[in-house]
């Protein structure tokens, strides 16, 4: 029996590419029905401003080969059978291994990995031309129990202030579920260690501001209801949901770019692969010109060593990374008193 099988035709700056997607009506999404054709033809749909946002970088591909409600497993090396037309880039990563990751540099590139069932694309927020030196900085504010994207609008304002007060400019997106993405676009001048510092001092300024509504507590017990400043997130390989990529989750939400005006009346559920091409249509991309005036951490870079000087010290690290020069114990605080 004939595998089911169908051919997009997708123009980008090469011409047009055929992509064969196999299995085009397998559904990825059950509860709006959508399938692996429909997927592929949103990548077609928002190319432009998908590879805008995520080209040029090594990216992560999460792929969902049973749908979102079976197995899953991150790609970080290229699948098999990559178009010869595609590349990858060899990274680093803290244990100091290194191998290759994709990087989409046209739209096809896209739908070609939904062919494989990437349903979440995580860009790292270095390009694929220097890994080592992010020019993004990215902030994730991450509502905890009891809070939910409304009570992260307001610090989402206040980091705008606060960066802006530093030199740069941020622009936001949905997460996709119920968190706020903050990025500033830098020059690739710093290492992903100093970009984690400058990240964490506008993080402690904030929570410093609106210490009832945001915490920079690492230990989930620690910190109540309020927003969390995920400064881990802008450690060398941790990544967030890229513009425009879909989320494996029930409704097919997209971590959508939105313009600061907008912020106070949106939510993610508005957001959809139904809904987000025919927003950038009307609209535009909000983060058409993001890259295009690159700021300093220097100044961030400033508030870290005074807060040192002030006796703020490291933070904890992701579990997974090697111990760090200057990191507290990684004892959970409850834990540790219950040893004293």
């Amino acid at each position: 029996m004939a595998r089911e099988e169908t051919t997009l035709t997708v123009p980008g700056p090469e011409g047009d590419r055929q992509v064969r997607i196999s299995s085009p009506g397998r559904v990825i999404w059950p509860d709006p029905g959508i399938t692996k054709l429909d997927l592929a033809r949103y990548f077609a749909e928002v190319g432009d401003a998908f590879i805008r946002a995520n080209g040029g970088r090594p990216v992560s591909l999460e792929r969902f080969p049973e749908g979102i409600g079976g197995e899953v497993f991150f790609s970080k090396n290229p699948p098999r059978g990559m178009p010869d037309w595609m590349r990858s880039v060899t990274v680093t990563y803290p244990s100091a291994r290194s191998h290759p990751q994709v990087v989409l540099d046209e739209p096809a590139a896209a739908v070609w990995a939904a062919q494989m069932n990437t349903v979440v694309f995580h860009p790292w927020p270095s390009r694929a031309d220097n890994t080592d030196n992010p020019d993004q900085l990215r902030i994730d504010l991450d509502p905890q129990p009891g809070t939910d994207f409304d009570d992260a609008v307001r610090p989402a304002q206040e980091l705008r202030s606060i960066l802006a007060e530093a030199g740069l400019e941020a622009f936001i997106k949905t997460s996709g579920n119920r968190g706020i993405h903050l990025f500033a676009p830098i020059r690739s001048d710093y290492e992903f260690l100093d970009v984690r510092h400058a990240v964490i001092a506008a993080a402690r300024e904030v929570e410093r501001r609106m210490p009832d509504k945001v915490t920079t507590a690492w230990w989930k017990e620690e910190r109540g209801e309020r927003v969390f400043v995920d400064f881990n997130q802008a450690n060398r390989d941790r990544t967030m949901a890229g513009a425009y990529s879909p989320r494996a989750l029930p409704n097919a939400p997209v971590s959508c770019p939105v313009a600061w005006e907008e912020l106070e009346r949106v939510h993610p559920a508005d957001f959809t692969m139904q809904t987000v091409p025919e927003r950038l249509r009307t609209i535009g991309d909000p983060w058409a010109d993001m890259a295009a005036r690159p700021g300093s951490i220097d100044v961030l870079l400033g508030w870290w060593e005074r807060d040192l000087a002030n006796g703020l010290g490291e933070l904890p690290f992701p579990p997974d990374y090697p111990k760090m020069p200057g990191e507290p114990p990684r004892v959970q605080p409850s834990r540790a008193r219950r040893k004293d």
